[in-house]
């Protein structure tokens, strides 16, 4: 069974059950909850699939501030917790800092590269994902207007929304692209009613599919398309399932997969930068019962067509981070 923890308050130290194994591997969600529905949730996905599969156990904590970062990260490695695993960029810093002091330890953060001997840096082409399901929003729209709306406003979530623009704009070069970011803070990770209030904006200006990369906010994002009749897209799980019929389909960023893998190669982890695309199957989009009827054979065959070709280097989709800049779109 999975042994949680909690922190609470930012100089609260970690209440963490005593008699660890020394090789458990640890799991560091971040802010925005485990259960945010997305990208923490298919970090936790992943774990779970390596402790149903081991019958082992992991440790988990989810964070109540930034503050916190650097206190978890030292208590799991003390613990003799190895690997540990953490999601999101915001630790970059922090591991940068701490992982020379525990050399033993292997490392593994999702989104953020950190030159560290013992760190396994895993990042994903977002970007080839957004262009898939831009290509499929273009295609669904009636009104030729669609819709993004990111969390923190950050180059990891422009790179989500110029490679959306550039599959709608692939589709039809005539459509318009809205663009909003929910904020400038963590806080924008979890904020649904914001997600909410922006989703009505862009419906107002005519977007009738909006693709959300938000974290938590997202569910706002798309319960808000839901309930003003207009399509979704999901992002990192599979969020087909939550609105069905009205979500037209999901990005996949395979996080679990990620998390699933460190965690199976536990003292082993090979560390360096380990990138993930569709070419091995760390992004895609997902094709389920819950969006079956709204992604039409045609649809399917041109995203599939443009998958192959993005996996083989034929179709190259510009990534925002390598030169801040998108030729689909404005920000």
């Amino acid at each position: 069974m999975t042994l949680m923890t909690k922190l609470y308050g930012a100089a609260a130290a970690l209440a963490m059950t005593a008699g660890a194994a020394a090789a458990e591997p640890a799991l560091i969600f971040d802010l925005g909850g485990k259960f945010d529905k997305s990208f923490n949730e298919a970090a936790f996905g992943g774990a779970q699939r390596w402790a149903e599969e081991t019958g082992e156990s992991f440790r988990e904590i989810e964070l109540q501030s930034e503050a916190q970062r650097e206190q978890a990260l030292r208590r799991f490695a003390e613990n003799g917790n190895n690997p540990i695993v953490m999601t999101g960029f915001a630790f970059g810093n922090v591991l940068s800092e701490v992982a020379p002091d525990y050399p033993d330890t292997k490392f593994a953060i999702i989104d953020m590269v950190v030159d560290q001997p013992n760190v396994r840096s895993v990042v994903f082409n977002e970007h080839e994902g957004s262009y898939l399901v831009g290509m499929m929003a273009a295609m669904a729209s009636e009104s030729g207007t669609v819709g993004f709306i990111g969390g923190m406003d950050i180059p990891l979530i422009r790179k989500f929304a110029c490679g959306y623009a550039q599959g709608v704009k692939a589709v039809n070069p005539d459509a318009t692209v809205v663009a909003n970011m929910t904020g400038t803070t963590p806080a924008a990770w979890n904020d649904p009613v914001k997600g909410s209030e922006l989703t009505k904006a862009q419906i107002s200006q005519g977007a009738d599919v909006v693709y959300a990369a938000a974290g938590g906010t997202g569910v706002g994002v798309l319960q808000t398309a839901a309930d003003e009749d207009i399509l979704s897209i999901g992002v990192d799980s599979n969020q087909n399932y939550l609105h069905p019929g009205q979500v037209l389909t999901s990005m996949m960023k395979r996080v679990d997969n990620a998390v699933y893998d460190a965690m199976t190669a536990g003292t082993d982890l090979e560390t360096g930068i380990n990138v993930m695309g569709i070419a091995n199957g760390g992004i895609g989009y997902a094709l389920d019962e819950h969006n079956a009827e709204l992604v039409s054979a045609e649809m399917k065959a041109a995203v599939d067509e443009a998958s192959a070709k993005i996996a083989s280097g034929e179709l190259a989709v510009h990534d925002y981070m390598s030169d801040d800049s998108c030729p689909a779109l404005s920000f």
